[in-house]
């Protein structure tokens, strides 16, 4: 194997088949030794968190594969915390995109002026560039287009492909009892025809999700998914 990318929480290996392995590490974000899904750097390590992750995200493209959505995954290894998947071309450096059911979080530092803490939202898409550097900046649909990122038309894909997985991971959560506030998502173009899929990973610490009213953490809730 050829390593293509050494990441925060995972590596990217290059198969002989030309197709990739991801290796899922125990490293996970946060600050100052507290772990937060959202930082922008490795903060501790906790063990068995690489294959927690890998199990839930296993758990979740399975059931995509079944309902025929578009995503790079192939298998997974979950003793060796290992996925394999399909070469996928990432938008520019990268895009992530948030569904969002709730106002919490960032949304509401940028419009808490309007918002309530907690208010419903009808499935709020929004896409931020992946930059470290400039804390992940939120961008417009003329600016991904006006800087050749992608087309209106791939734009809109991207958005309604977000809506339909995210509604998906929203129906099986609910079926824990666990309501999802929101969840970030990433694409790319993956095969000969740049087919729109999801890529990389879903697990507790894509998303934000309580029960009972409380504020579940990424690792428990990746327990509470595969009760």
């Amino acid at each position: 194997m050829k390593t293509v990318y050494e990441g925060k929480t995972k590596n990217v290996y290059t198969l002989e088949d030309g197709n990739y392995l991801l290796k899922f590490k125990d490293d996970v974000t946060g600050e100052n030794g507290v772990f937060d899904p959202g930082a922008n750097s490795v903060g501790l390590s906790i063990e068995g968190s690489g294959k927690a992750n890998i199990r839930v995200t296993k758990f979740f493209f399975d059931i995509l594969k079944k309902k025929e959505v578009p995503t790079h995954y192939i298998d997974a290894n979950v003793e060796e915390a290992t996925m394999t998947v399909k070469p996928a071309k990432l938008f520019g450096n990268g895009l992530e995109v948030i569904c969002r059911y709730k106002a919490v979080g960032s949304f509401m530092r940028r419009y808490g002026m309007y918002a309530e803490e907690e208010q419903s939202l009808d499935a709020f898409v929004e896409f931020t560039l992946k930059d470290d550097k400039r804390q992940d900046p939120p961008i417009t649909e003329d600016a991904l287009v006006m800087l050749g990122i992608l087309s209106s038309e791939e734009y809109k894909t991207l958005k309604d492909l977000t809506k339909r997985i995210s509604n998906i991971i929203k129906e099986e959560l609910a079926k824990k009892d666990i309501e999802l506030y929101d969840i970030k998502l990433e694409f790319g173009r993956v095969g000969e025809d740049n087919e729109i899929a999801l890529i990389d990973e879903i697990s507790g610490g894509n998303m934000r999700a309580y029960k009972n009213g409380k504020y579940i953490e990424p690792l428990m809730l990746d327990k509470l998914i595969l009760e």
